[in-house]
């Protein structure tokens, strides 16, 4: 008989790490929607044709293809069985979506005539990766975004930095907000004489905290680009100071880039409109951050814990014509995604959950006798009306079983309904906690537990 498992990369969850994954969730929806943002969700399966060409070649190889139902290998020829390309073509019209983004950006195109702009949604939903599980990183898990589109200012990247603010802050996590920008990222191919190679340089960089400066400088001498581009990029990555010496020091770098000098314009906008409004976390540049996507077009984010050495925990960027893939022309974007996983783990790491997270029974009535039992089914009523989380044992069995199970559960207390509650209409309730027990009318009890 198979031992029975699941695919290396995907996780079940506790009712615990349920209850957690939950408050992460709501903390962020919270967020979400006091900004204004509404919520959407698409389908799990997309069009390979959505998908394919939207996240650069090693996006694409992320990429988790469905075979066609029924016989999807009727027909193949030979030739097409030694071509994975061809054959992965042939038998394979879906995918599981890779991110959110793409599918809101078909979902905007499709839905154009229904949608006031600017289109201001949240979708909080799971994304699959065909990637190498490792600590942090799965094969399944969920992301939280938030987009903005139809819009190009540079207030809506203003709130979004606002909003991670808040996220963490809720969350008790000390995090720092990286920002960058794509145009400045093309201002540096440039002056590199690199400009053709744009894709090439942001998905090399965009390693340099996996992998390291020397390997990078190798996997861009692999792409053709010479030492003395290189020599270039380096002084650029390796920028020091604060925020106003980093743009100074980049103003004269890519004086000569048309590209690079609205970069650090849009960068100059949105760090002078954010320091009036002191953020509870740390926000700098950081030159060497690149997000490997090919659809960005202006700021990027990136958001890493300060305490807990994992990958990034939130990001996302300007993207000005996603749409323009689907045929939507001249509708700018931009946008946010916290992964819940990888916050899950730092809070894990931190200890920051709070005890009401994982709070979901609070009292447990015992089950002593068929009289017993439907007194306290009415009392149950009674208490769930109040909106307090109660449950009676459903099996007639020894006190100690039932007090056992309570304990399990770390349900904080007991209702006992004996012959002697029944003949005073009282209840004992019992503090699994401190052991103090009281006897109390049904309308005490539940000021008890309010």
């Amino acid at each position: 008989m198979t031992k029975p498992g699941i695919p290396k990369g995907t996780r079940d969850f506790s009712p615990d790490e349920t209850a957690r994954r939950n408050y992460i969730f709501d903390t962020i929806r919270t967020v979400f929607k006091r900004y204004g943002y509404a919520p959407i969700e698409t389908p799990a399966l997309e069009n390979l044709s959505t998908l394919l060409g939207k996240y650069g070649e090693e996006g694409d190889k992320l990429l988790f293809k469905i075979l066609n139902s029924g016989d999807a290998f009727a027909g193949i020829t030979a030739p097409e069985l030694d071509n994975s390309a061809a054959l992965a073509a042939k038998v394979c019209e879906k995918g599981l979506r890779y991110d959110l983004t793409v599918p809101f950006a078909r979902y905007v195109v499709q839905h154009q005539n229904e949608i006031s702009f600017p289109f201001k949604r949240y979708q909080i939903q799971p994304v699959w990766r065909a990637d190498r599980p490792q600590k942090g990183r799965y094969r399944e898990f969920y992301q939280c975004d938030a987009d903005v589109i139809g819009s190009p200012s540079l207030l809506n990247e203003v709130e979004l930095v606002q909003m991670i603010d808040e996220v963490f802050s809720r969350f008790g996590i000390a995090v720092t907000i990286k920002i960058n920008n794509r145009k400045v990222l093309g201002g540096i191919a440039e002056i590199m004489g690199a400009a053709d190679k744009l894709t090439d340089i942001t998905v090399a960089i965009d390693k340099i905290d996996k992998i390291g400066m020397e390997a990078v400088v190798e996997e861009l001498r692999a792409k053709n680009i010479t030492d003395e581009a290189i020599q270039k990029l380096l002084p650029v990555l390796q920028l020091t100071g604060s925020t106003d010496a980093k743009l100074h020091a980049l103003t004269g770098i890519l004086s000569s880039s048309a590209t690079g000098m609205q970069g650090i314009a849009e960068l100059r906008t949105v760090f002078s409109i954010l320091q009036p409004f002191p953020l509870a976390q740390t926000v700098e540049i950081d030159l060497s951050l690149a997000r490997g996507l090919n659809y960005y077009t202006g700021a990027i984010f990136e958001v890493k814990a300060n305490d807990v050495a994992i990958g990034s925990i939130s990001g996302g960027g300007r993207y000005d014509d996603l749409t323009g893939i689907f045929g939507l022309k001249n509708l700018p974007g931009v946008g946010i995604s916290f992964g819940a996983d990888r916050i899950f783990d730092v809070l894990s790491a931190l200890d920051k959950f709070p005890p009401a997270a994982t709070e979901t029974t609070k009292v447990l009535f015992l089950n002593l006798g068929t009289q017993e039992s439907m007194r306290a089914l009415a009392c149950l009523r009674d208490v769930r009306a109040a909106g307090i989380a109660a449950e009676m044992y459903p099996d007639q069995t020894k006190l100690k079983k039932q007090m056992e199970f309570a304990n399990k559960r770390k349900i904080p207390f007991v209702a006992i309904i004996g012959e002697e509650e029944l003949q005073k209409n009282t209840v004992s309730l019992k503090n699994m906690l401190s052991g103090d027990q009281q006897n109390v009318d049904i309308k005490a009890l539940i000021q008890s537990l309010l």
